[in-house]
């Protein structure tokens, strides 16, 4: 498998790798971290090619255990720490991990295999030794971590991402926002979403430096864009909305760029921005296509505000007709809304042990993404709608059918529809319009305390209704332009 973190290490040993909570570590230490991580995971029976799921918080174990799975390798399976127990028992029963690493206190009838801590997993007696030899620095197909995506159909999905996708998207992403010597990317996305684990590779890829965050804090980042000489960050909108609103001093001149992704980004917000000299990058990315697909630097950005920029190196984009039944349809003109589909090194191997659903997205080597946008005749790519229906809130994907189907489990509903309603500091909020069973009668809160049990916390409806009658097409589908207008 490939080990870029010993090639690092060999690189430049002594050069700062990650900074969080007050420590730091070189690489040569990190590498020692994840040789202890791996020696633990080969006497726990670990094989290559078996699941490994992690249930963490950021963490400089958390990235050294990142790299002892792939240095044995083992897939890693990184869970979101806000999952409730049904949504971890779907994920883990997917994907048959081997093993847990975290806390699964909360977590009682779905888990099978044995659990430990990071601390646990340093203690086992009779550890290997981890051969220091380097195996040839080849392409790798070989899995790297199934990363859970939502969908349309309620039920999430695991994006299988390769080696090669994140080696691929690294150096596509160093072509167009570059590299310096000195660059620290601060960073405190969760590291099992796409972004967060993005940057752990590129940064051991770079031989740069990570300042980590647990999670978002808007003193702590802004503590630490004033005295850890941060270069980089990525941000989602709701988080640069909450920066902006509350610093009251100039933003550090080391900060040479902000990656904005995760939700369209307000011309508003824009323009806020850089006015305040914070200098933003919109960015559109997905898990299906190892985080970026393309980028606009600052200058392009103001010069045509909207624009995610062109696609990266290596990375084609085309715009299609989605609109015929069997989304067969050809490439627009340029100008015209369309499907963004999305092709290159970097696109996920499948959907992990769903080949309909892979099939059904990955069509000739295309990534079709749900996505609406067009392209310019400079070749930029604007974006009009996130995938149909999807609601993104502070940067969470939200689909609706996933809300939607756990409300109809409630024995009083008979149908619901889930919508995104616009927020100024969310993006949107999770609404829901809830249509009741003739003579049944629930509380608004008592429903809420239902999902509350099955839905992780950022999918729950912010705002509840309960109607008569949905709106319906004339063909019968619920219309969900007039919920939103219901509801918003």
């Amino acid at each position: 498998m490939p080990d870029w973190l010993r090639f690092r290490t060999r690189a430049t040993p002594h050069k700062l790798a990650v900074l969080c909570d007050g420590r730091s570590v070189s690489y040569a230490e990190l590498d020692r971290l994840a040789d202890g991580f791996a020696a633990g995971l080969l006497a726990r029976g670990v094989q290559p090619g078996e699941r490994v799921a992690t249930r963490l918080p950021n963490s400089i174990e958390y990235i050294a255990l990142i790299h002892a799975v792939a240095r044995v390798g083992a897939v890693l399976v990184p869970l979101n720490t806000r999952l409730t127990e049904q949504e971890i028992g779907y994920q883990t029963g997917l994907t048959e991990p081997v093993l847990g690493i975290g806390d699964w206190r909360l977590v009682t009838g779905n888990w099978q295999p044995p659990t430990v801590t990071p601390s646990e997993l340093t203690q086992s007696p009779n550890h290997p030794v981890i051969p220091s030899s380097l195996p040839p620095f080849l392409p790798s197909p070989h899995p790297q971590s199934i990363i859970f995506t939502s969908g349309t159909t309620g039920q999430p999905k695991g994006a299988l991402l390769t080696f090669d996708n994140h080696l691929w998207s690294a150096n596509a992403s160093a072509y167009r926002i570059g590299i310096a010597v000195n660059d620290r990317w601060l960073s405190c996305l969760p590291l099992y979403h796409v972004g967060g684990l993005a940057v752990v590779f590129r940064s051991c890829l770079y031989g740069t430096a990570i300042v980590l965050h647990e999670r978002f804090d808007v003193d702590a980042f802004h503590a630490s864009l004033d005295t850890d000489s941060v270069t980089l960050t990525s941000l989602v909108p709701t988080m640069l909305h909450r920066l902006l609103q509350s610093r009251s001093t100039p933003w550090p001149a080391s900060l040479r760029l902000v990656l904005l992704g995760g939700a369209a980004a307000t011309p508003e917000l824009l323009a806020a921005a850089w006015d305040a000299g914070v200098p933003v990058a919109p960015t559109y990315g997905l898990t299906e296509a190892s985080s970026q697909v393309a980028t606009a630097l600052p200058a392009d950005a103001r010069r045509k505000p909207g624009t995610v920029g062109k696609p990266l190196l290596f990375t084609e984009v085309r715009i299609v007709d989605n609109s015929a039944p069997d989304r067969q349809g050809g490439s627009l003109p340029l100008g015209e809304i369309g499907e963004v589909l999305v092709r290159g090194p970097q696109v996920m191997a499948g959907y992990y042990r769903n080949p309909d659903a892979t099939e059904r997205t990955i069509r000739d080597g295309w990534l079709h993404t749900g996505d609406l946008g067009y392209v310019d005749d400079e070749g930029d790519l604007f974006l009009v709608q996130r995938r149909s229906d999807l609601i993104v809130s502070g940067g969470e994907n939200v689909y609706p059918a996933e809300v939607e189907a756990v409300l109809r489990q409630h024995p009083a509903v008979a149908e619901a529809c889930v919508v995104g309603v616009a927020d100024a500091e969310w993006g949107q909020r999770v609404a829901a319009a809830v249509q009741l069973h003739p003579g049944a009668m629930v509380e608004v809160e008592l429903l809420l305390n239902f999902c509350r049990e099955r839905l992780a916390g950022y999918k729950m409806p912010r705002l509840l209704r309960f109607v008569e009658e949905l709106p319906q097409t004339a063909s019968g589908k619920i219309e969900r332009r007039r919920v939103v207008e219901m509801l918003g």
